[in-house]
């Protein structure tokens, strides 16, 4: 084998040995939707009867729907304008631009916007492709700064550190960009979005301090229409930019970038991710259409609405359980416990209505990958995701569970039920471990006992 064979084999096999080797999912006969607690299928639309035959439709009128000729700039792509206008009505935006994906979207932004000078804070918890975004900016290292997850007082801190430092940031000859998420992926957590833009226009009132907002998991659930946590807390005209992706609630394929028309010019010109790639099909342009036809009618708040209810009653059910388990088996994270004791500190939000539920809910527990296999292994299957590090922090292993809107009460409580019959079977083999462990020690004395141990 050759020498980067082997180092690329070695490599696996680290990861091999720590249980953190990814694999594509397998499946030998496809997942039944009420099983499925995996996906960002959040409105349960991938499975829409109604979305289904709105889009068959739509593709029988459609002048065009294979292909797209190639990237923006080479061929003319009427439908894709069309969508673009579209979405800056019912956003409110100034100006959109279509993406490929959520990733292209946030590369393209963060990797030609900031300049040379500019500073980039970012939540530590911020989606991997805004660092692939920083990594090839022209933002010097060290300019790239992170700050502990939704915490205003740690921004504020770093904030203040730099205006002491920098004449440019002082006196607006440099900007400084704030990178968050309205919905965090793997926590299930909120931005203190208001608290945050509040933050910055305070300390950069020369109006060079810019928040950019990750919208993916928020983008159909949250605000009026499902236009996003921004939007339902009035911040359009107050953040630089929004990415709304239409591959998870919306069951399409692309993003776009809400922005001014200066960002949207520069990007046309400077954002290799769009401008050396083939751009979406029209069939993409016309799922998303019929998506977003969804959202204006109000079929799909009605669904938001279930899901956000499932959400409560999923948490309600859990948190009877989880009272007597032992926290270092399985536990909810700080902000989704119950008590005040436990509720998360870096929400300083003063509205009592603030973080609304979530569809995302992480199972913190040093074995995701042994209460995954249990849940797969039930008479009625249950499908659902473990996450190790790399893709969270060491020691924050967890099983992450999605809601969908499709689910019922009744499939909730299955869910429930699966994981409190996990956490009962693993007490139970602890229990007999340490009844064997006695009887040891009480046969055959404990300095035999205490020597087996060592």
């Amino acid at each position: 084998m050759s020498s980067l064979n082997d180092k690329l084999a070695a490599a696996l096999a680290s990861r091999e040995k720590r249980h953190i080797r990814r694999r594509l999912p397998v499946s030998a006969s496809p997942v039944l939707p009420s099983a499925d607690f995996t996906s960002n299928d959040y409105l349960s639309l991938a499975t829409s009867s109604t979305l289904r035959t709105a889009f068959q439709h739509a593709l029988s009128a459609a002048p065009q729907i294979l292909g797209s000729g190639g990237s923006r700039l080479l061929v003319p792509a009427p439908a894709h304008v069309a969508l673009e206008n579209r979405l800056e009505r019912f956003f409110g935006s100034e100006k959109a631009l279509l993406f490929n994906s959520g990733f292209d979207a946030n590369v393209a932004f963060f990797s030609a916007i900031p300049q040379p000078g500019d500073v980039i804070l970012y939540d530590e918890h911020i989606h991997a492709s805004v660092h692939d975004g920083m990594g090839v900016s022209r933002v010097d290292s060290s300019n790239l700064i992170k700050f502990p997850h939704n915490s205003v007082a740690s921004l504020k801190r770093l904030l203040r550190k730099l205006l002491y430092e920098r004449d440019d940031l002082r006196d607006g000859r440099a900007s400084a960009f704030v990178a968050v998420e309205s919905l965090y992926s793997m926590d299930g957590t909120f931005a203190p979005l208001h608290e945050i833009v509040q933050c910055v226009e305070e300390l950069l009132p020369r109006k060079n301090g810019y928040v950019i907002v990750d919208e993916a998991h928020a983008t159909g659930i949250y605000g009026p229409q499902g236009r996003g946590m921004v939007a339902a807390l009035g911040l359009e005209g107050r953040v630089l930019a929004r990415l709304h992706t239409f591959g998870k609630a919306l069951a399409g394929s692309g993003a776009a970038i809400l922005t001014t028309e200066l960002i949207r010019d520069y990007l046309l010109n400077y954002a290799r991710p769009l401008i050396y790639t083939t751009t979406l099909t029209y069939a993409s342009i016309i799922a998303v259409d019929c998506a977003f036809d969804m959202l204006e009618n109000g079929s799909a708040e009605v669904l938001a609405l279930h899901l956000l209810d499932l959400s409560k009653y999923f948490l309600e059910l859990l948190r009877s359980h989880l009272q007597s388990a032992p926290p270092e088996l399985l536990c909810l994270p700080d902000h989704l416990c119950a008590d005040d004791d436990h509720k998360d500190p870096t929400n300083t939000s003063a509205d009592p209505s603030f973080p609304p539920p979530a569809p995302i809910i992480p199972l913190l527990t040093p074995h995701p990958h042994s209460l995954a296999a249990h849940l797969a292994s039930l008479p009625q299957p249950l499908f659902t995701k473990a996450i190790t590090w790399p893709t969270v922090p060491v020691g924050a292993s967890r099983v992450r569970v999605c809601l969908h809107a499709g689910h019922s009460r009744d499939d909730v409580r299955k869910l429930v039920d699966g994981i409190v019959d996990w956490l009962q079977a693993w007490l139970a083999r602890e229990r007999e471990v340490e009844r064997q462990w006695l009887n040891v020690a009480e046969g055959e004395g404990v300095g035999v006992w205490m020597e087996s141990k060592l």
